[in-house]
């Protein structure tokens, strides 16, 4: 079986750059792009705006397909399996699909976060039809519209604020009677005009057939339900990076999310990098993830040159 230089298991902004990177550095890398989530978040995206390079904007699958085009032209090797085990210890690093088990000097993870949803009934099917998950990504097309956000901690305040720049009306719809944000930005969100709270208040369903029209509202202390028209969703409860997969195998931070050493993308295993959402619980941008994966890729290739010797015997 051959030692590949690099495996990168993601296929998100960051994997596609950092398959980029490694490709152009001659490291002929196998990217494991998944099955159902090849792409990453932004293949449920409509269109990206602030994305450089695209004055017209472009959609999110576009972007993708561009990524991955390039990344191919280079000479990456594009896998559509899922990582579903990880033996990283030592200098041969070994990652298992279903159907193969591939081994390398080094792994660049890009493995993702996944938003946290409400478990609405139709709320997968209104995604891109007036829920959203990131205002930053779409809040431009809900000018001079009815806006509900839903959440109490600095996510959720941020994002209100942003949308208050285009919304007629941003309601803001949290569990309890007091915002969990910090006092500066909660107190920055009270002040606005354009903000109204929602206290003991939770969203339990939406109207609406083509897109989204209203928000049914229950309060969370007399069960008392009320309804909110409404033209846009944006749920901003939290993220899940995507690394229960890990299953220990590297040392995480609070919430999951995977510890590197900054300044720089390397893991508490040596030859084991990562990048973009999986690492960022600030940020969570396609231009910040793709910022990471070019890191990790010069990362991976260091690591490659300082450790030559030592991967050489190991082979």
């Amino acid at each position: 079986m051959a030692v590949h230089d690099v495996i990168i298991v993601g296929s998100g902004p960051a994997g596609w750059t950092a398959a980029v990177y490694t490709a152009r550095a001659g490291m002929e890398p196998i990217v494991l792009a998944g099955t159902l989530e090849a792409g990453g978040a932004l293949m449920n995206t409509t269109e990206v705006e602030n994305y450089p390079g695209f004055p017209d904007a472009v959609l999110g699958p576009d972007l993708m397909d561009k990524m991955q085009k390039q990344a191919e032209h280079f000479g990456a090797e594009v896998r559509y399996e899922d990582a579903i085990r990880f033996e990283l210890d030592g200098p041969v690093k070994k990652i298992h699909t279903d159907s193969e088990v591939y081994e390398a000097h080094t792994v660049i993870l890009a493995l993702g976060s996944a938003y946290k949803k409400l478990g609405l009934a139709r709320e997968a099917e209104l995604s891109g039809k007036g829920v959203s998950y990131c205002a930053t990504c779409d809040g431009f097309f809900f000018k001079n519209r009815e806006i509900v956000v839903v959440g109490g901690g600095d996510t959720a305040v941020t994002e209100a604020l942003f949308l208050a720049r285009f919304g007629s009306t941003v309601h803001v719809v949290h569990r309890r009677d007091e915002l969990r944000a910090s006092k500066i930005m909660a107190d920055r969100l009270l002040a606005n005009e354009k903000v109204v709270m929602h206290w003991n208040k939770e969203v339990v369903d939406t109207h609406g057939d083509a897109a989204l029209e209203s928000v049914i509202l229950r309060d969370t202390v007399t069960g008392e339900e009320s309804e909110l028209p409404a033209a846009g969703l944006f749920v901003a409860i939290g993220h899940e990076p995507r690394t229960a997969v890990l299953d220990g195998a590297l040392e995480l931070e609070d919430g999951g999310y995977i510890k590197v050493a900054e300044p720089t993308t390397a893991t508490s295993i040596p030859g084991v990098f990562a990048a973009g959402d999986v690492v960022d619980h600030v940020y969570r941008q396609a231009i910040t993830a793709a910022g990471t994966g070019a890191r990790a890729a010069m990362d991976s290739e260091r690591y490659l040159i300082d450790h030559k010797a030592e991967l050489d015997a190991a082979k």
